[in-house]
């Protein structure tokens, strides 16, 4: 019973772990959707905040400015992104693959300019990593230990998905960005800034994307490396999607991904002959199982990808 109540633990644990970077980023899909602006870009966001968190991070021996660094650049990412879909009124689908291709191929210049020619960060030392909040508060190896002794960027992410559901549903400023969203026509004879209002959105979803990919190299691990991202920030669209554009729905689809790769791992430490590239593949076909089952209940804002010209029909 002890044994099945550890490995119960452990993937608790690793559910947590994995599922947190997707919340963050997943959160600024629902920021961004919501305002109206489809950010395809989240992937390519969260390759640059994982690797300047883990530059900054290393070389300041202080992983909470890397995480504000990382946040930052993802605001920046999304700031690039805001101009070329909400002034130039640039196609959405391809500004935000253009991020995708731009975040990663900086990332690896830099880290060749700041690594000499490497392509990864050099590591963060272990008390150079975001600390453990609960770290000592349950006996050792015990079954609140194993799954609560986390990084505290799972428990901000937590407190996240309530500030931006607060956000969202129970302030003028959500109302606002809900209502661009539907319709930014009706928003702007009423006096509301259509622009303003999603390039906040579409820069705080940088912001949240950034942080997203620095909560894994300066939590889950502790360096860059171009594989670090790997198609999370696909993963992270895909549960806002599964989560209906809202908050709370993306955390619980996030979870459940997360989970998906806590039993992958889970599976791989045990004695069952399962291919390596089956278990590799399993969080990507549960997303592709997820989106047919589930893609066409959910319906986006009305105004999703559609851009908007002051004065226009």
């Amino acid at each position: 019973m002890n044994e099945i109540i550890q490995n119960i633990a452990l993937i608790l644990s690793s559910t947590l772990m994995y599922s947190t970077p997707l919340i963050y980023t997943a959160l600024g899909g629902v920021m961004s959707e919501n305002s109206g602006v489809i950010n395809i870009g989240l992937e390519g966001m969260m390759t640059i905040g994982a690797f300047i968190g883990a530059t900054v991070g290393y070389f300041a021996h202080n992983a909470w400015l890397g995480l504000l660094a990382a946040a930052i650049v993802g605001g920046l990412m999304g700031l690039i992104h805001a101009i070329a879909s909400i002034s130039f009124g640039a196609d959405q689908v391809v500004s935000g693959i253009a991020i995708n291709f731009l975040g990663p191929g900086l990332a690896l210049f830099l880290s060749g300019i700041l690594f000499d020619g490497a392509k990864q960060t050099k590591p963060l030392s272990l008390g150079d990593k975001i600390p453990r909040p609960l770290n000592g508060v349950f006996p050792d190896n015990s079954f609140f230990d194993i799954v609560l002794n986390r990084y505290a960027t799972v428990y901000i992410a937590f407190i996240l998905v309530f500030v931006v559901w607060y956000v969202l549903y129970k302030t003028k400023l959500g109302l606002r960005i809900r209502a661009v969203g539907e319709h930014p026509k009706a928003a702007d004879t009423l006096g509301v800034n259509v622009y303003a209002v999603r390039y906040f959105s579409v820069i705080m979803s940088g912001v949240l994307a950034g942080i997203g990919g620095a909560s894994m190299s300066l939590a889950i691990v502790s360096n860059f490396r171009p594989t670090l991202v790997s198609g999370h920030g696909f993963i992270a669209l895909a549960a806002m999607i599964f989560g209906k554009w809202k908050p709370q729905g993306a955390m619980w689809a996030c979870l459940l991904f997360g989970a998906a790769q806590g039993l992958t791992i889970f599976i791989g430490g045990t004695t069952l002959e399962v291919s390596e590239s089956i278990l590799s593949m399993l969080p990507y076909v549960l997303t592709i199982i997820i989106l047919i089952g589930f893609v066409g209940r959910a319906n986006a804002p009305s105004a999703s990808g559609q851009p908007y010209e002051k004065g226009g029909k």
